[in-house]
């Protein structure tokens, strides 16, 4: 039976592009595609072309075992699981071998800000998408300096990049910060298996002359529980933020005429928290997880922000000594990380989860109005609710799990979220709660 006529009109399109990207690659390993004289999409006085770029080492030709060489890449690296699986697959960024815990992430898009969240020290992050690397990568959406994840597992990666603002491939962006990666493999299998058995310690390797045992034996050694990651990823000394998010791309139109100074814990903090905090009207001074409580209180704040960051929070008394020290003196923020150290400073405890969660598409009830956001989460540890004393309000739920997702505690003039409500990547529904944190530093100024 015959296609219906705009089903046929898309196919020639798909077909007619498959072409041109095939005939660009004989020729190039990058070109441009001029966009036609009529119908040019504009913003402001700026003109959209489409920028497209080969990526160099997908297709590499590979020599065999029998010295034929062929035309593609052929299988040069494994993931090896702790409960003994082993994954073979093709490489491309970094070479070497690397251990770290593996975990899934459901987002569609935003890998770049994925890549750069230092909450993934010490993970591998397996991409439940299965198209990886079409838009390449851009300087503007970095949520830090550098990449803090130990590899990066994906189903396909693209043969081309395709977005007007793609100034490098994928591949060439995880080679410059040497950051493992690698595709052709399993990801659907991969993920069925952590949700069923947990969250797994793997070995990434391209290194033929170990054996699959010994990157088993490397596997089963290495621990992420109880383990300091914080410090490894917190700035070295406090600094003043400026930087708002770009008029471009803020959707927040009525902008607060009070400036507010806020203290920022960088535990690992995301670029665009400071800058949500920034366009919310803070003056913004960032200082390292370990700086005393007593600097900060005598710079006076309207109030303080204990940010996202890696690991287990029971791995780092210091900074539970410094929530405590700080709550109730100033109104507080907590996000993530924060929201966990919150919870362990109030006496209360915290547990691994069996897999996390990790995505752009997670549920979240507020209990106080019934609103549902749809959150941006990264965390493999959780508030026990039962836990904590009595007066602290458990404000949000996450409705995959029932999991506590925020916390309120007006006696000591907290709030504080399991999620990001920056969403960076991810939908903005969330974004209210730092005009929930303005109200609080208001109300207290009063």
């Amino acid at each position: 039976m015959a296609a219906p006529p705009a089903t046929a009109a898309a196919a020639s399109r798909c077909l007619s592009g498959a072409k041109s990207c095939r005939a660009a690659e004989r020729s190039s390993s990058s070109f441009a595609v001029s966009a036609p004289s009529t119908g040019l999409r504009q913003s402001r006085s700026r003109v959209l072309s489409v920028r497209a770029k080969v990526a160099t080492g997908v297709q590499r030709a590979s020599t065999v075992d029998d010295g034929a060489k062929r035309p593609w890449k052929l299988s040069d690296a494994r993931l090896v699981l702790e409960d003994g699986s082993v994954w073979r697959a093709k490489s491309f960024g970094a070479s070497g071998t690397q251990v770290g815990e593996v975990v899934f992430n459901t987002s569609l898009t935003g890998y770049q800000e994925i890549l750069t969240d230092p909450s993934y020290a010490g993970q591998f992050v397996l991409m439940t998408n299965p198209h990886i690397g079409n838009t390449g990568v851009n300087p503007d959406d970095e949520e830090s300096n550098q990449c803090f994840l130990g590899g990066l597992i994906i189903r396909n990666l693209s043969i081309c990049t395709s977005n007007w603002r793609c100034k490098e491939t994928l591949e060439e962006y995880l080679t410059k910060r040497n950051i493992m990666g690698i595709y052709d493999v399993d990801t659907r299998a991969i993920t069925r298996r952590l949700r069923e058995d947990g969250s797994l310690i793997g070995v990434l390797s391209t290194d033929q002359s170990q054996t699959d045992n010994e990157l088993l034996e490397m596997a089963k050694k290495w621990k992420i529980v109880g383990v300091d990651l914080i410090s490894g990823v917190t700035c070295d000394a406090p600094y003043e933020w400026l930087d708002k998010t770009d008029s471009e791309w803020e959707f927040k139109r009525d902008q607060s005429s009070e400036t507010f100074h806020v203290v920022a814990y960088d535990f690992g903090i995301k670029h665009n928290i400071l800058r949500r905090l920034a366009s919310y009207g803070c003056k913004i001074t960032v200082v390292p997880a370990n700086w005393p409580a007593s600097e900060v209180l005598n710079l006076k704040p309207n109030g303080v922000l204990f940010s996202n960051g890696p690991g287990d929070p029971a791995a780092v008394p210091y900074a539970v000594k410094t929530v405590q020290e700080i709550i109730g003196k100033v109104p507080v923020f907590g996000i993530c990380m924060g929201h966990q150290l919150i919870g362990q400073a109030l006496g209360g405890k915290t547990f691994k989860m069996k897999f996390g969660h990790h995505g752009g598409n997670h549920p979240v009830c507020d209990l106080r109005s019934g609103r549902v956001d749809i959150s941006a989460q990264n965390h493999n540890y959780a508030v026990d609710p039962e836990s904590l004393p009595e007066g602290v309000e458990v404000t949000h739920v996450n409705l995959n799990d029932n999991s506590c997702a925020g916390l309120q505690y007006a006696k000591m003039k907290l709030v504080s979220l399991q999620y990001h409500p920056e969403s960076s990547p991810g939908p903005h529904d969330s974004d209210t709660a730092f005009g929930e944190f303005i109200e609080l530093m208001k109300s207290n100024r009063l």
